[in-house]
């Protein structure tokens, strides 16, 4: 299956300038980090959260469901949730050390965020390292599941009386720093992989062209997929 062909295909329903922005979004996508969200309840939150990933450039994110759904607060994600890939872990006895299992296995440190049990602080963060940075629900933060398979705990320099910022801010802030600091490194393999990229735009092709869906569908079985 050649899928540039179909990409190409699905391209061919989008205006130019529609185009060229899937072309200047997809180049600045990464996956050398992926955030993850443990038992976030509340919608602003979640919300947030996504919007976070799609302006960082994060391409997915991860959602534990142990006790708490993750709900989108209605016109706070303004579609971003189209943009970024949301991976549920909702049906195992054990949602979250599936999770960090899975995240193992694709070669992710598991980095939890927290302002206990800091190893070290956010801006001397190694980036050159493949990371999935976890954040804890709110008010009571990460499980102690986490913080004790954590191949390291990061913390976010604070001078209040609160003892954490809100969790979207935490994500925002973790991000700005680390991706700030890897798309100005050099030797680092951030981007998307060509195939990555193709099946990427096919996805957001998909979500863009009216009845996408049932014209890509159509286009596989006419060529016998």
């Amino acid at each position: 299956m050649n899928k540039k062909e179909h990409l190409d295909y699905l391209e061919s329903y989008l205006t130019p300038h529609r185009k060229l922005l899937f072309d200047k979004i997809s180049a600045n996508r990464t996956r050398h980090f992926t955030i993850v969200a443990e038992d976030t309840y509340q919608e602003h939150n979640a919300s947030a959260l996504i919007r976070n990933c799609d302006c960082f450039g994060i391409q997915d994110l991860h959602i534990i469901e142990e006790y708490n759904r993750y709900h989108l607060a209605k016109g706070m994600t303004q579609g971003t949730e189209k943009w970024v890939d949301l991976h549920y872990y909702s049906k195992y006895s054990n949602n979250t050390q599936n999770c960090i299992d899975t995240l193992k296995s694709h070669g992710y440190s598991i980095i939890a965020t927290t302002p206990h049990a800091c190893d070290s602080r956010l801006e001397n963060f190694d980036i050159k390292q493949k990371s999935a940075f976890f954040f804890g629900k709110e008010r009571k933060g990460l499980s102690q599941e986490i913080l004790d398979q954590a191949d390291a705990h990061i913390c976010i320099p604070m001078f209040g009386f609160a003892e954490s910022f809100n969790i979207s801010i935490s994500v925002a802030l973790v991000l700005q720093n680390v991706l700030s600091r890897l798309r100005e490194s050099i030797g680092v393999n951030w981007h998307l992989s060509l195939e990555e990229v193709i099946d990427l735009k096919i996805k957001w092709c998909i979500q863009s062209i009216p009845h996408g869906k049932e014209i890509y569908e159509k286009y596989l079985s006419d060529r016998g997929f």
